[in-house]
């Protein structure tokens, strides 16, 4: 199994399946759903823009730099969101989790908590990983949280590290998982699930 290849990944609450451009209307319905475009600390597509979201992160794909997947609520078969592996570095055994949304209805659920749990073990368990990345905005503070209740470290604020769509300057906060962390992570995740 190599960093780039496709996968699907399943659980029982939700499924990571390719991207692909027959989930443009699922995802469409789904940014809807709270508006999430219009978080300012934050990139997600609006409607409108969806398609060029869905093809920009394709064309990644075959460039090797992201494998993207679209998230797939079990108990309904909807595409709710967006998740990928990016910033392949697989040289260095190392992957970024990022470009995470769900709509509204799903966040906070076991649905989040599952999809970081088969992420993460494709990662740790299947390419040998090393190291997985979480990046969010300072302001972030919904993701902030969420990346650290998974069990992931603040390695550091990158200051001024990105121009925003709004002119504004964007602090990162990148945290991170190590692979002798994941046994421990992965307990508590799968804790959470039970729960």
């Amino acid at each position: 199994m190599g960093f780039t290849d496709s996968v699907s990944l399943h659980g029982q609450h939700v499924s990571l399946v390719p991207l692909a451009a027959s989930h443009h209307d699922d995802l469409v319905e789904a940014v809807n759903d709270g508006e999430l475009w219009e978080l300012w600390y934050t990139t997600i597509p609006g409607p409108d823009g969806m398609r060029a979201e869905i093809d920009r992160r394709l064309g990644l794909q075959e460039r090797g730099s992201m494998i993207p997947f679209a998230v797939i609520d079990e108990p309904t078969g909807q595409a709710v969101g967006m998740t990928t592996f990016m910033n392949i570095d697989a040289v260095n055994r190392h992957v970024e989790i990022g470009s995470t949304w769900y709509r509204k209805r799903v966040q906070r659920s076991a649905l989040n908590t599952e999809c970081k749990l088969l992420l993460l073990t494709h990662a740790f368990e299947r390419l040998n990983c090393i190291a997985v990345e979480f990046r969010t905005h300072f302001f972030n503070h919904q993701s902030r949280a969420a990346i650290e209740r998974l069990g992931a470290k603040l390695d550091g604020i990158l200051r001024q590290h990105q121009i925003g769509r709004n002119g504004t300057l964007r602090d990162t906060c990148a945290y991170s998982i190590l692979d002798r962390e994941w046994p421990t992570v992965k307990m508590h995740l799968a804790h959470r699930l039970e729960r």
